[in-house]
């Protein structure tokens, strides 16, 4: 979840291994050379799509300050090659559209992220969970298959996630023990476990709109990559912050700091995941 240079606070994620499911442990590398090419070549210079009006078959992960696609050309592309549901709890936030953030909502973070980046958020999709997934991924130009594995981690592709149970930084209308738990209110919500206190005027979006939620938490990803974030570098972090680092930025979503041993051991978890390809594994499949 998203952190400002002033927190210094670990995300406490409900990950989901906990969620009485079996996680096979798998070795390191990023991706078959199936799923992307050559193994381990994360970033590629332009987007196969932008060569063609051809719908890709594949969203890989675009340079820092490459031109992204609209999320209206993301979303012709992605309805161009469906997918069924396979979460079906998710079927009516999937259809619920979300909203635009305002320009003040990358604080702390270079002014290029806010005059470029927020205005392009507006959750504005609709279709399957894997639909909205690989939209989210086409519309902010990272791999496909990290945004699968990350969103398993952090939620088992599941909307209705809660987490970050605290007693305080609760969302409107949720206040302690209004969600069932005495005393304390979920912070983080949804499918990439958006935490509300870091990213106000996301809400009610990221809560309602699975697409809100994906588009939301993927902006702040490509803030990162694109080398907007270097409040990294005032708080604790290991080696310096820089533009180009995407699995930095994996990690900075989970703990705030840039390769910490939290942020670390995150990567490793999302890698295990890709590696394993867990949604398309039987237990997965939920529809």
């Amino acid at each position: 979840m998203r952190h400002t240079p002033r927190f210094a606070v670990v995300r406490r994620v409900a990950l989901a291994a906990v969620a009485g499911l079996a996680v096979v442990a798998a070795g390191g590398g990023w991706a078959s050379a199936g799923d992307q090419g050559a193994a381990g070549r994360l970033a590629r210079p332009e987007l196969a799509a932008n060569r063609s009006d051809a719908a890709p078959t594949y969203f890989h992960t675009l340079r820092p300050g490459a031109k992204l696609p609209t999320g209206t050309q993301c979303a012709t592309w992605v309805r161009a090659r469906p997918a069924a549901e396979n979460k079906g709890m998710n079927r009516r936030y999937n259809h619920s559209d979300g909203h635009y953030v305002g320009r003040q909502f990358f604080a702390g973070d270079q002014p290029q992220a806010d005059r470029l980046l927020a205005p392009r958020i507006n959750g504005h999709f609709t279709g399957t969970t894997k639909e909205i997934l690989r939209w989210a991924a086409c519309k902010w130009g990272i791999d496909q298959n990290l945004v699968f594995a990350q969103a398993a981690v952090e939620s088992w592709w599941r909307q209705t996630t809660k987490g970050d149970w605290e007693s305080s930084g609760c969302p409107p209308g949720h206040g302690p023990g209004v969600d069932g738990r005495k005393g304390l209110c979920p912070q983080s919500w949804g499918i990439l476990q958006n935490r509300y206190p870091y990213e106000k005027s996301s809400w009610p979006g990221i809560a309602r709109s699975t697409a809100m939620n994906a588009d939301t938490a993927y902006a702040i990803w490509r803030s990162c990559y694109d080398g907007y974030e270097t409040w990294l570098n005032t708080v604790p972090h290991v080696g310096r912050y820089h533009a180009g680092d995407a699995w930095g930025c994996v990690g900075r979503w989970f703990a705030g700091r840039w390769h910490t041993a939290a942020a670390q051991g995150y990567i490793a978890k999302v890698r295990s995941y890709l590696n394993q390809k867990i949604w398309t594994k039987p237990d997965f499949q939920e529809p």
